[in-house]
């Protein structure tokens, strides 16, 4: 039994110290201050619904905890007096593990209803969906999708646990390779520890590298849409844990990923098991320069397709994307190629036209919101494109980030006709920017890391770790940034990017994907000792932990073979393209 308790202080006269006696109850402290006392070994999940049951309902699902700074299942049996921060689906950490865990309730479901039929989870798309594929069969027409999201309503009723076990890796690998589950048994062939923490659900056992919610009664809020070639999985977002905002198709997205999936194939490399035996068969230089020409390969054709418009009146080319996408490198290897064209780029910083600092929109706690679109002089910005995409000589700004204030610059700039206008800037895609030009004048681009290369068909290695990962690594060479810095700003930059940059993809001429399938080999040994730096009861401990579990999975590549044009080295260093300014100066 639970109950509800106040501590005695031990200084107290009126409740005298006695001897020390075995002790067969624990203490839960929350963080408004409860403590509920219970048995030794209750279960976490048991202290956290008694503690809720008396508490007003919360604005999402409690589906983990933190205890004493580290994140744990609401499965851990209690054994000493801890101290609890609940973990909802508003959260992270919370989004991620119900996502995982629903996806897990999806493989279970599917096999019960079609047994020998392989769930892939391809990518995420930015509506708060899985993209799905089959494997043996073909793709599930409407009455099966129905019948699956049947069964896991079924299983979500009868509240299944979900139960972790720890088996030795031997026998993980021969029971993969009996199921047929040939992505587990590459990645697991580089596995250093000796065993594996698994996942079992009416007797299917699987592999998820991160936590779950205790049984499937957690997991009510999804949705199954039928899409071409596979099937949409939807998911809550964390903005919106209690319901499911209705379901956007992402057409350019979900073609950048298919393109993405044809260059896996090509390079043989569709997992990370895949690429951990590339490596230790040396194929490493191969790998990277091969996915360096495909890189080059889309550039050329983004090039080809903006001189082939130039000649019917295009003259400004606006590049947008979130952060660490790699847009500074992409902008100087694109001009390059439109200079191949015979075509002159001219690059312009969208930053020289930020308003005077007291004329800056301010943000929900009276900060200045630089990211806001009302930080830039729009006025002018529009003013002065008219004028030189129509050859008229402009004295572009100059914004004083020190003073805060914004002047003009002595020189005039006159661009001919046979100049291209290059602005790079994070509301390149909103239709709000450039409202002074005919749209066939205008071409956008949106560039963005999106990772396709998962650690198996069950496990994803999201676009957003990527970009962080990357962003700690420059952050730490060229800023002078912690790991613990870059990870406390993270938060806000990926609220500046949910609402000035994601809504607006879509409105993209192209996308570029910047990822490149062997980065993260190259990233793990620069960014492992950053993390590590973090250390217990810091802020940010249990991210830095996250990330680096993912970065345990790779094997390392020497950064020397990474070209020194490439976008990777935009976060890595030595880039030969970081002084080169484009165009006429």
């Amino acid at each position: 039994m639970i109950a509800e308790t106040i501590p005695v202080d031990p200084v107290d006269p009126v409740h005298p110290v006695h001897p020390a006696q075995p002790r067969t109850s624990v203490q839960v402290i929350f963080a408004d201050g409860t403590i509920l006392e219970g048995p030794i070994d209750t279960s976490l999940e048991t202290f956290i619904q008694t503690y809720e049951s008396s508490k007003p309902p919360h604005a999402a699902p409690t589906v983990a905890a933190v205890v004493d700074d580290l994140l744990r299942e609401l499965t851990l049996p209690v054994t000493r007096d801890i101290n609890v921060k609940l973990v909802g689906t508003d959260t992270g950490d919370g989004t991620r593990i119900y996502r995982r865990s629903l996806a897990f309730l999806l493989v279970v479901a599917v096999t019960e209803v079609f047994p020998g039929t392989q769930v892939v989870l391809d990518y995420a798309l930015p509506s708060g969906a899985y993209f799905c594929k089959v494997k043996g069969r073909p793709a599930f027409n409407d009455a099966e999708l129905a019948a699956i999201k049947s069964h896991m309503l079924e299983l979500v009723a009868a509240n299944e646990p979900i139960i972790r076990e720890q088996i030795p890796l031997k026998e993980a690998i021969e029971q993969f390779q009996a199921c047929g589950d040939e992505d587990k048994v590459r990645l697991l062939q580089f596995r250093t520890k000796d065993y594996l923490t698994v996942y079992r659900l009416r007797g299917e056992v699987d592999y998820f590298y991160g936590y779950m919610v205790p049984s499937t009664g957690y997991l009510p809020l999804f949705e199954i849409l039928p899409e071409e070639g596979g099937f949409i999985l939807q998911y809550p977002r964390r903005e919106s844990p209690n319901l499911l905002k209705p379901y956007v198709k992402s057409p350019q997205m979900m073609q950048v990923f298919q393109r993405t999936e044809e260059w896996l194939s090509l390079l043989g490399v569709e997992d990370v098991g895949h690429l951990n035996q590339a490596i230790r068969d040396g194929r490493a230089r191969e790998l990277v320069l091969v996915n360096e020409a495909l890189h080059e390969q889309h550039i050329a054709q983004i090039a080809t397709e903006i001189s082939q418009r130039h000649k019917h009146g295009l003259r400004l080319v606006l590049i947008a994307g979130p952060s660490s996408s790699g847009k500074t490198t992409f902008s100087k290897r694109l001009a390059i190629q439109i200079m191949a064209h015979g075509l002159k780029p001219y690059t312009l910083e969208m930053d020289r036209y930020f308003v005077d600092r007291e004329l800056t929109p301010r943000d929900e706690n009276g900060e200045f919101d630089f990211e806001s679109l009302g930080a830039v002089d729009l006025s002018l910005f529009n003013e002065q494109m008219l004028a030189l995409t129509s050859c008229q000589p402009v004295k572009i700004p100059h914004f004083n980030f020190v003073t805060g204030k914004q002047s003009l610059e002595d020189k005039e700039i006159h661009l001919s006709a046979d100049h291209i206008l290059i602005v790079e800037g994070i509301h390149g895609l909103n239709p709000k920017l450039v409202q002074t030009l005919p749209t066939d004048q205008v071409f956008r681009v949106y560039v963005s890391a999106l990772t396709q290369l998962n650690t198996d068909r069950h496990n994803r290695v999201p676009t957003t770790d990527v970009r962080l990962i990357r962003r700690i690594v420059r952050d730490s060479a060229s800023r002078g940034y912690s790991a613990l810095d870059t990870l406390s700003r993270w938060e806000s930059v990926r609220r500046g990017e949910k609402r000035n940059i994601f809504p607006y993809q879509e409105n993209a001429d192209v996308m570029f994907n910047s990822a490149l399938v062997y980065e993260l080999a190259v990233l793990r040994p620069m960014a492992e000792p950053l993390l590590l730096q973090i250390e217990p009861r810091q802020p940010h401990y249990i991210e830095a932990r996250r990330l680096l579990s993912i970065l345990g999975w790779l094997k390392t590549m020497d950064a020397d073979v990474v070209p020194d044009n490439s976008l990777l080295r935009e976060f890595i260093g030595g880039s030969i393209l970081r002084d080169y300014m484009p165009g006429m100066r």
